[in-house]
C-alpha cells in the first residue's frame, strides 16, 4: 500500500536543492518558474519540518543556557514562523523568495543540529538516542541502510 504522505527528502538530498535555490538571482530575467519555486518550497518545508522537531528533541539534552542551545531556541523560532506560512500563489517572484527563505532556513537547521549534536558530546550523559545508536532525520544514510530502512529494517544498527 502506498504512503499517504510524501517521505521526507532526507539531508544529502536537500542540500544540493539548497546550494541551487541559493543560487537564483531574484533580481535578474531568469527567474525558476513557479512551479520550480513552489516545488522547492513544499521540499524545504517537508525538511524543515522534520529537522525542527529533531533539533526541538536533540536540545532535551543540552544545557538550555549553552551556546547552542541559545542559537538552536532562536533557530527553531525562525522556524516556527516559516515553516507554517501558507504556499505563496501570487507570483512567481514571491515563490522563488520563499523558497530562498527556506533554503536559508534548512541550512540553519542543519548548522544548529550540527552544533547541539557537538554540545551533546561535550555534556555529561550525551544524547541518550545517540547512545542507542538511533539515527535523526539529518543523519545520511549510505544506500544499503536506505534499503533497509525502507524495508523496515533499523538501518543496520542492530544492538
Amino acid at each position: 500500500m502506498a504512503a499517504l504522505t510524501p517521505a521526507v527528502p532526507d539531508k544529502a538530498e536537500i542540500l544540493p536543492l539548497v546550494e541551487t535555490t541559493l543560487a537564483w538571482d531574484l533580481r535578474g530575467p531568469h527567474l525558476p518558474s513557479i512551479v520550480v519555486a513552489l516545488n522547492m518550497v513544499e521540499k524545504f518545508t517537508e525538511f524543515g519540518r522534520a529537522a525542527a522537531d529533531d533539533l526541538r528533541t536533540g536540545c532535551l539534552s543540552i544545557p538550555a543556557d549553552s551556546e547552542a542551545g541559545i542559537g538552536a531556541q532562536a533557530t527553531l523560532g525562525q522556524a516556527a514562523g516559516l515553516l507554517y506560512l501558507s504556499p505563496p500563489h501570487a507570483s512567481q517572484e514571491l515563490a522563488a523568495h520563499r523558497a530562498q527563505n527556506l533554503a536559508h532556513l534548512v541550512h540553519r537547521l542543519v548548522e544548529t543540529a550540527e552544533e547541539v549534536r557537538q554540545e551533546q558530546e561535550r555534556s555529561a550523559g550525551g544524547n541518550p538516542q545517540h547512545a542507542r545508536g538511533e539515527r535523526s532525520p539529518l543523519t545520511v544514510l549510505s544506500p544499503r541502510e536506505s534499503a533497509q530502512r525502507e524495508r523496515g529494517g533499523n538501518g543496520g544498527d542492530d544492538l
